[in-house]
């Protein structure tokens, strides 16, 4: 890809706050001391903020959506095994608006699905991270 420096920068810095995001996660799951919705939400940004960082690897540019299939599907006209990632993209989409409105998750949230989704959007990025480095 010919990326300029400009477009290096901010995809290092959506990189950067990945990573924070990350963290955050990790403490979260070790200390459970929130509630596991949390994890859910943090989860999806992570997976949006990796994708943001690909498309702008392979575009120059990103779209401000937080729909993970929809980054997805940007992203597949660059690179068709995206579609390995579609799996992931539906186990964290919910979690975006979801988790900030009451009933939208009847059944509440479990820490299995905050491991679920830390799980998802790890794979997210070892698939973003193998194309961008």
């Amino acid at each position: 890809m010919n990326i300029n420096d400009n477009q290096k920068q901010i995809i290092n810095e959506w990189l950067e706050h990945s990573q924070e995001d990350e963290n955050n996660i990790i403490a979260l799951l070790e200390d459970r001391d929130v509630s596991p919705s949390l994890v859910c939400f943090i989860s999806q940004q992570m997976a949006e903020k990796n994708l943001k960082a690909l498309l702008l690897f392979y575009s120059g540019d990103y779209p401000k959506i937080h729909d993970l299939t929809k980054l997805g599907n940007l992203i597949s006209v660059f690179d068709k095994q995206i579609i390995d990632c579609k799996e992931y993209f539906i186990t964290l989409n919910p979690y975006y608006i979801g988790v900030r409105y009451p009933g939208d998750f009847p059944e509440g949230f479990s820490w299995d699905m905050a491991e679920e989704a830390y799980e998802a959007t790890k794979k997210i990025k070892e698939f973003v991270l193998g194309k961008i480095k």
